[in-house]
C-alpha cells in the first residue's frame, strides 16, 4: 500500500480552527484537540446565551414600564395594564411599551386612557 501525505489538508483544516480560537489562552489557543473542545464548549454557551438574552431584556422591558405605571398612577400594577390591552385588543408588545415609556410618556398616557374609556363604555352596557 503506497503513503498519502496529506499535510497542507490537514494544516488548512487546523489553521481554520485555529483563527476561531486566537483570542483564546494558552493551551486553549495552540493545541489543536484543546481548540476543538474549546469551540464545542464555546459555541454551546453562545447557544445558551441567546435564550437567557432574550429572557432578560422581557424582564427589562416589564421593569421600565411598571416603573412608570407606578410612578404615575395610571394603573396599580404592570399585569392590569397588560391584562386591559389584550382586552381591548391593542396588541402591543413589550418591547414597544417599554420603548414608548423611555421616549414618548404622553403616547403611553393617551393609550391608557383609551383603555379606561373602553373599560367604563363595557361598564356602563354590558351586551
Amino acid at each position: 500500500m503506497t503513503r498519502i501525505k496529506r499535510g497542507y489538508i490537514a494544516r488548512k483544516r487546523r489553521t481554520k480552527i485555529r483563527l476561531f480560537a486566537s483570542s483564546f489562552q494558552g493551551a486553549h489557543s495552540k493545541l489543536s484537540r484543546t481548540i476543538i473542545q474549546q469551540k464545542i464548549r464555546a459555541l454551546v454557551s453562545a447557544h445558551q446565551d441567546k435564550g437567557k438574552q432574550k429572557r432578560d431584556f422581557r424582564r427589562l422591558w416589564i421593569t421600565r414600564i411598571n416603573a412608570v405605571i407606578r410612578a404615575n398612577k395610571l394603573y396599580y400594577s404592570y399585569s392590569r395594564l397588560i391584562h386591559n390591552l389584550y382586552r381591548g385588543q391593542l396588541l402591543l408588545n413589550r418591547k414597544i411599551l417599554a420603548q414608548i415609556t423611555i421616549l414618548n410618556r404622553n403616547c403611553l398616557y393617551m393609550i391608557s386612557n383609551e383603555i379606561l374609556k373602553e373599560k367604563k363604555k363595557v361598564a356602563r352596557n354590558p351586551v
